[in-house]
């Protein structure tokens, strides 16, 4: 140490460039030695490859791995550099040995690089190959050598070595020539791509075959000699053919793919797709596109989450379409009306308000709300229908009915809370159109919100009977995210439990495809709380379900927005996600959420709380808001003679002799529905001719009923036809007078229909009973 303090103190002109060499040697290697763009690249869960992106450069190079394969390994470093391990990033007696036959050959004819220095020479593109660009090699490859280790070196080189064409690394060479994971590769095929790099322009698959095989076989063979694999594998090695054109990349999730690379192009990202479920469903996708194109409906997504991860574990952006029908267009976050599948929501919100019980009677009449006149699909009323009912059949005008009552506002208010980014307006925007497809959302969003509900109701029978607070998060679908479902608390976080559950309960009673009709008989079928939709015009069917496991969602439409007819829900979009089911694990059906819920006594006819004159009622689960709601309003006591076919009072019969009894009555409107449907419905007996009626009477009409504006049809030859008009009496058997603007026009009994020809302009129609109840509308009549 003295001595060399001593040397620096004598001679600092020479130290002094000592130091300036170490710092330039320290300083001379670029931090990154390769700054070429790489083509993006997304793996399944298990690491199996989904799909690439080409880089920039239109080059096939991926991102650098994490290892290198052990066959590669093993036949590179016999072929490129046996003493690899040995040598300080350059090998002298190779260096000779090369110099010594350039020399003797007049021209340069052998490198002796070792792999480092190639690494170098890759690095520096371009170069040309002489002895001064050598020095530099050897100088850059000794300084790589105290930089990284031996293996790190190694895996640039794959990374980074020439296979010829546009393919760059050994990950890319493996599936453009052989279709699979370079770990995958055998003794020959690993063989093959060791000796590529040698001379790509020169010796690639498809070209100079001859040649090609000759190098392999020879590398072959050495490997043989020095025992590292044996007889047997050496000649069913040499026995294996060569690749003759590169493979296309699978492309089995092509628009996650484009998704990805937006967000992190150039990388290699891992996610969370199955991919055997991912194959599965792009062939369920492919039968259903090959079927409905038939239609012209030309365009499908499909999103399949994992409940309990909230992962993606199928991601279908589009059908395998062509250009013309914007098969590069990923549908799954693309606003879409949304039909019918929101009805869910507004039952739960209703359910969760303590706003109405699942089995509780609402109308089902013709209805008008101004200018807006919903219709249900098959253009019949049941007059009256349980709400669990109209839920699982899609009735359209229940449905807008219980929003109107429940109010605009505050069913807007749960929607936001759901984190629809699509319902960008405000609740007067969307009227009370919004739970019918007045509003749009995406498939993404719809099944975020579907898993959460399933999340929340599994996470309470778990949890002790708490909930997360942010159960409402997004889904995820790589790797390197997670999920939080924020802090356990008593406080719920969009939907009471109970009341998802009964949502679900309604949910699963939807009626399935001619094909699958009789699903509950088979042993390997599943219960599936699911919606379709279907949007005005037929532009958008869609169907989404649940388990306690997973949510499946389905769009299938044109994404241009052309109507076709035909396109339903149900037949178009609900047999895939069935199919998709199928294929899924069996899940068992939800838990009770008996600490949400509370058993009372309900009328099974009304299916609100029983009052004291229900004459049939059950115990049944309710959910724990559901106690404010009113006793059943539809039972009323009424006094009849012995024979209980009159009613009586003490105007005529004898107290003694008056038998009470309770009877279901409906509202008049009501009543001449649901009695076409429900046979056994039995209106009130009349009253006893010699009795002084006391009780009130009603009546509704039926026709026009919420409709101002009337336009009369007319025939073939232009005959304008009459308008019929139409009352519903609570005692039809009594007879009714009929006026139009104060001028009689006649009377009729027990069938309340009348038929009349008014001429155009205002006019007011008075409806009056023989007990002097009056009933007026007011109508204008248009041609």
């Amino acid at each position: 140490m003295y001595r060399l303090i001593n040397f620096f103190k004598h001679n600092k002109i020479k130290s002094i460039m000592i130091l300036v060499l170490l710092i330039a040697y320290y300083f001379c290697l670029p931090n990154t030695l390769f700054k070429d763009p790489t083509a993006t690249v997304i793996t399944s869960n298990t690491n199996e490859l989904l799909g690439a992106l080409i880089a920039e450069d239109g080059q096939w190079r991926f991102p650098a791995n994490d290892s290198v394969p052990d066959k590669f390994k093993t036949c590179i470093l016999q072929f490129e550099d046996e003493y690899f391990y040995q040598h300080p990033g350059f090998n002298p007696v190779s260096i000779f040995k090369a110099l010594k036959g350039n020399l003797n050959s007049g021209s340069v004819k052998r490198g002796g690089s070792t792999l480092t220095q190639q690494v170098i020479r890759l690095s520096r593109k371009g170069q040309s190959r002489t002895y001064f660009e050598k020095v530099k090699e050897i100088i850059l490859a000794t300084r790589l050598e105290f930089r990284l280790s031996k293996d790190a070196i190694l895996n640039l080189y794959a990374s980074h070595a020439p296979f010829g064409g546009n393919v760059v690394g050994i990950d890319a060479a493996a599936w453009r020539y052989f279709n699979r994971n370079a770990s995958d590769l055998s003794w020959a095929e690993s063989a093959t791509l060791a000796v590529l790099p040698n001379a790509p322009s020169l010796i690639y698959p498809g070209k100079n075959q001859e040649r090609l095989l000759k190098k392999r076989n020879r590398l072959l063979k050495k490997l043989y000699k020095n025992d590292i694999i044996d007889q047997l594998t050496y000649e069913l090695s040499i026995a294996e053919s060569l690749p003759q054109k590169p493979y296309p990349l699978p492309q089995i999730a092509p628009h996650l793919l484009q998704k990805i690379a937006k967000e992190q192009k150039g990388k290699r990202v891992k996610t969370t797709v199955n991919i055997a479920l991912q194959e599965q469903t792009n062939t369920i996708v492919k039968q259903n596109y090959n079927r409905l194109k038939q239609n012209e409906i030309y365009n499908i997504s499909v999103l399949v989450l994992d409940v309990k991860t909230r992962e993606v574990l199928t991601y279908i952006g589009n059908s395998p379409t062509d250009n013309a029908h914007q098969k590069s267009v990923d549908i799954i976050d693309k606003p879409r009306s949304t039909g019918s599948i929101l009805k869910p929501f507004l039952f739960a919100a209703m359910l969760d308000a303590g706003d109405l019980l699942p089995n509780t009677l609402v109308a089902d009449v013709p209805t008008q709300f101004g200018s807006y006149q919903p219709q249900n699909y098959n253009q019949t009323y049941d007059g009256a229908v349980h709400a669990n009912e109209a839920l699982s059949r899609s009735l359209n005008v229940p449905a807008v009915r219980m929003l109107q009552e429940f109010g605009l506002d505050r069913f807007y208010h749960y929607l936001k809370k759901l984190h629809l980014k699509d319902l960008k307006y405000n609740a007067n925007h969307y009227g009370l159109s919004l739970v019918l497809g007045g509003a749009e959302s995406n498939l993404w969003d719809l099944c975020k919100s579907y898993a959460a509900m399933s999340s929340t109701l599994n996470h309470f029978n778990a949890n002790s009977s708490q909930y997360f607070s942010n159960e409402f998060c997004e889904p995820i679908y790589t790797e390197n995210q997670t999920i939080d479902f924020g802090k356990q608390s008593k406080q719920k976080d969009v939907f009471d439990a109970a009341s998802i559950f009964f949502t679900f309960e309604s949910m699963k009673q939807v009626n399935r495809p001619e094909s699958d009709e009789s699903w509950e008989y088979y042993d390997s079928s599943q219960e599936i709380a699911w919606k379709t939709g279907t949007s005005f015009g037929f532009r958008d069917a869609w169907a989404i379900g649940t388990t306690k496991d997973y949510v499946v969602g389905v769009w299938v439409g044109n994404a241009d927005g052309e109507g076709r007819p035909g396109l339903v829900g149900v037949q178009t979009a609900a047999p895939i996600m069935l199919e998709v089911f199928e294929v899924l694990p069996k899940s068992n059906w939800f838990n009770h959420p008996f600490d949400e819920m509370l058993e009372v006594k309900i009328c099974k006819k009304s299916g609100y709380r029983a009052s004291s004159i229900c004459d049939v009622t059950e115990i049944r689960y309710i959910q724990a808001s559901g106690k404010k709601t009113e006793p059943c309003p539809f039972h009323k006591l009424i006094h009849l003679d012995v024979s209980e076919r009159y009613q009586v009072n003490s105007s005529c019969e004898a107290i003694s002799n008056i038998n009470n009894k309770s009877w279901f009555v409906l509202p008049p409107l009501q009543a001449h529905y649901f009695k076409n449907k429900n046979p056994y419905y039995k209106p009130l007996p009349p009253f006893r001719k010699d009795c002084i009626e006391s009780s009130g009477v009603s009546m509704e009409f039926i026709y026009p009923n919420q409709q101002s504006t009337i336009y009369l049809p007319k025939d073939f030859d232009g005959k304008t036809n009459d308008l019929i008009l139409k009352v519903a009496h609570s005692k039809p058997e009594l007879e009714l007078h009929w006026y139009i603007d104060s001028e009689y026009i006649g009377s009729t009994k027990d069938i309340h229909d009348m038929a009349v020809l008014p001429s155009t302009g205002e006019h007011i129609i008075t409806v009056m009973d023989e007990l002097g109840n009056s009933l007026k509308y007011k109508i204008t009549i248009s041609e």
